[in-house]
C-alpha cells in the first residue's frame, strides 16, 4: 500500500466521530500524528506555512495526561514534513 492510500484510510483530528466521512478531504494537505494519545489520526496543514509547520501542534485533547481541557504536543519529525510526532502533554 502507498503514502497516499494509507492517508486516505486515516480519520482527521478533529472531525466529529459521528461524520459518516471522518477520512481527509480531496485537496487537503495532512500530517501523520505519532505516538501519544492521538497517535494514527491526521492533521490537517492545508495552509500553514513551512514556519507553521515547523512550531509543531499543540493539540486539545481529553486523552492526554491531563484529561479535559489538555493539550498533547506534537513537533515534526526531522526530514519527513508528512509527519509529527508525540512530545508530551501540557495542561
Amino acid at each position: 500500500m502507498d503514502r497516499d492510500e494509507e492517508l486516505l484510510r486515516g480519520r482527521v483530528y478533529g472531525q466529529d466521530h459521528d461524520d459518516p466521512r471522518p477520512g481527509p478531504k480531496p485537496g487537503r494537505v495532512y500530517a501523520e500524528l505519532v505516538g501519544g494519545p492521538l497517535d494514527g489520526l491526521l492533521l490537517d496543514v492545508t495552509g500553514r506555512t513551512p514556519e507553521q509547520r515547523a512550531a509543531g501542534a499543540a493539540l486539545e485533547t481529553e486523552l492526554g495526561r491531563y484529561g479535559a481541557g489538555g493539550r498533547s504536543l506534537y513537533d515534526p519529525r526531522p526530514g519527513d514534513p508528512s509527519r509529527l510526532d508525540w512530545s508530551g502533554d501540557t495542561p
